[in-house]
């Protein structure tokens, strides 16, 4: 391969004809902007310290383990983005070969070099010089396809106006953020394109050299580029001084960039990764506890976040891709998961980033620059669409629930909440009815319900709220109660000392009321005898599942659905009419995004026979009915849209449905509501995945208490 050259003569000699002042010179500017660099670092560790310690980045290993394998796979920025997500691992892995490959320069010439020690030479050489040019290549697509998709595609959720904000406010305009972003993608390109040009323009200088001429082709686009060059006459003297030129602009680009890190948008290079190293795999489902007894409770002052949601707030990239999921700012609310924490971000820079605190405490809550007004708080639908879809795993969710519940503690909530809760405390329900009422539904049906607190039950079925009290919820389940007992299921219910679970109780911040509900609940299920527990409730089966554990309360449980797809798949529940429905299935939060339970009502729908036609949003991705996070307690305003009406006007654009398919209770109620806001009620009904089961069972026409409704669905369907 060397047949004439010694191997240590084929390299790149860095300073090659520059005098001693020009080194010395290079060397002092680049310490200074890795000073400038490593005080930026300081100061958000600084910041971080002075938020409450978390011990979120522990098991250590396990959780590095597993950020890696997100970082390197690129599976969070590749959802429901494949093509920014290809494009940006082109950017990752650009830059990473390429600052791998400058750090490789700095240890030859600088760590080893001082003790004769160099490996930067021959075959290694070669080889690092066309691993450079590809991973140039790979740079520039990824920063060529961000600015086609940030300047053409010109994405919505790429704009940074701000719903909780009006045009006065003096924190309304975000174009800074734009102007850094277009910054980054500029200081990037040209950093790379002077690249290939130095490049380039050495080959074109030293051409009459065969230690670097022979072997110029390892370098596929410099020399490409010096080709074009020499094409347009440049000559090895102009060359010369055109290598010059870029080497000085090309280094300190490069090392105003490295110095910038910390205070630019670049930070999300670290920060991210130890946003994904600290993420809860629960945040979705378990919120955090809070002692109840403590002089205070929630995130009332800056300072009252731990240092993860500090490194939270740091790793977002705004990307609006939480911003477009939202349910409540699809509806008009002032609520944006994304301006939430850029607001955040932009008050700990302004008050916990320098070298000396404030005096007196950082408020986080109110009307001043960069605070979170309380309406932005209380908007939100707890549906976690934020959470699920974050690339960089920040926990919306909870802080918005530790939020609430300081907003709480200070009495800063709707009027109508407070008469909510003060119906729980009193009655154990969200409807204000009596505990007598509670079991009234079994009177409807022609056999009697086992009281599970008084004999041994195989299933515990728990009943919940909506499904107890609402007259039309309650047709949902003496229905469910009628497949039970034809199918032989052993079961009972709790009578009249049923309580809500308490799920919307927790995210609406009543976290000392959630507890004691818990509690006692689990004290009543561990005083009966049961194997399992149903419930057709997806926020009662969250709780119980996932919060219920941390107060000594574990049990087996089953969402109806996922047991009535176990039934029908085992035989246990014949169905022997088919539906010829065209319908289309609303994943409920809870049970879908928040649970991974997708599939079980899909495979009971595929069992009955039914033409299921996907909303364009679904499974994980499927889109708040709004009723979730207490907000179905509060009126929304007129002038909103409704969630449930958005809902269901991507329902309607499904031509033929007959059937918009829930399974939830409070899904139910929201949606009819979003079918006749929207005007189709002609068009398509609402109708539970429970009583389509019943129907094809046969057993609708045997419940009177359905009355109209039951003839109204009528089925097309064949034996």
């Amino acid at each position: 391969m060397f047949p004439e050259h010694n191997p240590k003569d084929v390299t790149r000699i860095l300073f090659q004809d520059f005098p001693t002042w020009m080194i010395v010179s290079f060397y002092i500017v680049g310490f200074l902007a890795i000073g400038v660099f490593l005080y930026g670092v300081w100061t958000h560790i600084r910041k971080y310290r002075r938020g409450v310690r978390s011990g979120a980045w522990s098991p250590f290993w396990p959780r590095l383990s597993q950020m890696v394998t997100t970082v390197l796979s690129h599976r969070t920025i590749k959802r429901r983005a494949r093509a920014a997500g290809i494009s940006h691992s082109w950017l990752f892995f650009g830059f990473a070969l390429l600052f791998i490959g400058t750090s490789t320069i700095t240890l030859d010439q600088d760590i080893l070099g001082p003790f004769g020690i160099h490996f930067w030479y021959g075959w290694f050489y070669l080889a690092f010089g066309t691993v450079m040019d590809l991973a140039g290549v790979a740079l520039i697509g990824g920063l060529l396809y961000m600015m086609y998709r940030r300047k053409w595609l010109a994405l919505p959720r790429l704009d940074y106006t701000r719903p909780d904000r009006s045009p006065g406010d003096p924190d309304y305009d975000r174009s800074g953020y734009r102007r850094e972003d277009w910054a980054f993608l500029w200081t990037l390109i040209t950093i790379a394109f002077t690249g290939y040009l130095l490049e380039a323009s050495r080959v074109v200088w030293l051409q009459g050299d065969p230690s670097v001429w022979d072997y110029r082709w390892f370098a596929p686009v410099g020399t490409a580029t010096a080709y074009l060059m020499k094409a347009l006459g440049l000559g090895p003297d102009g060359a010369a001084e055109l290598r010059m030129s870029l080497w000085w602009f090309h280094g300190m680009l490069a090392l105003l960039f490295i110095s910038l890190v910390p205070y630019t948008k670049v930070k999300h290079i670290f920060t991210a990764m130890g946003s994904l190293m600290a993420r809860d795999p629960e945040a979705k489902r378990r919120m955090p506890t809070a002692d109840v007894e403590g002089e205070r409770i929630g995130f009332s002052l800056l300072t009252d976040f731990t240092d993860k949601y500090m490194v939270n707030v740091d790793a977002c990239t705004k990307c609006g891709r939480c911003h477009e999921a939202c349910p409540a700012n699809a509806a008009g609310y002032p609520l944006s998961p994304r301006d939430l924490v850029l607001s955040l971000r932009e008050l700990a820079n302004d008050t916990l980033s320098h070298a000396s605190m404030p005096e007196g405490p950082i408020t986080i809550s109110g009307d001043g620059v960069n605070m979170i007004r309380p309406e932005t708080v209380w908007s939100c639908r707890t549906c976690a669409a934020c959470v699920e879809i974050c690339p960089v795993g920040i926990e919306h969710l909870p802080m918005i629930v530790q939020m609430r519940r300081a907003l709480l503690e200070a009495g800063e909530f709707d009027p109508m909440l407070q008469s909510t809760l003060k119906s729980l405390q009193k009655s154990g329900n969200s409807l204000g009815e009596s505990k007598r009422k509670r079991p009234r539904w079994t009177k409807d049906l022609d056999f009697e319900v086992k009281d599970a607190r008084t004999e041994p039950v195989d299933v515990l079925w728990y009943v919940g709220d909506y499904a107890s009290f609402d007259p039309r919820s309650q047709k949902v389940t003496i229905a469910f109660a009628r497949i039970l007992h034809a199918a032989g299921i052993d079961f009972g219910i709790l009578y009249e000392d049923e309580q809500t679970a308490g799920n919307d109780v927790r995210r609406v911040g009543e976290e000392g009321l959630f507890q004691s509900l818990a509690e006692a609940n689990i004290e009543l299920m561990n005083s009966c005898d049961f194997k399992s527990i149903v419930t057709t409730d997806p926020h009662t089966y969250n709780t119980i599942k996932n919060e219920y554990p941390e107060f000594g309360g574990t049990y087996q449980i089953e969402h109806a659905s996922a047991m009535l797809e176990r039934l029908i798949r085992e035989g246990t529940v014949p169905t022997p009419v088919s539906l010829k429905y065209r319908v289309t299935y609303h994943d409920p939060c809870h049970l879908g995004r928040i649970n991974d339970g997708t599939e079980p009502p899909r495979q009971v729908l595929e069992r009955l026979g039914v033409n299921l036609v996907e909303l364009r949003r679904s499974r994980d991705n499927s889109f708040c009915c709004g009723a979730g996070g207490g907000r179905i307690w509060l009126a929304d305003p007129p002038e909103m849209k409704k969630p449930a009406e958005l809902r269901a006007a991507e329902a309607a654009e499904i031509a033929g449905l007959d059937v918009l398919v829930v399974n939830c209770p409070k899904c139910l109620n929201m949606m009819e509501d979003g079918v006749k806001g929207t005007g189709n009620e002609g068009r398509f009904k609402v109708m539970e995945l429970i009583e389509l089961v019943q129907e094809a069972m046969g057993l609708a026409h045997n419940t009177p208490s359905l009355g109209e409704d039951a003839d109204a669905t009528e089925p097309v369907a064949t034996a």
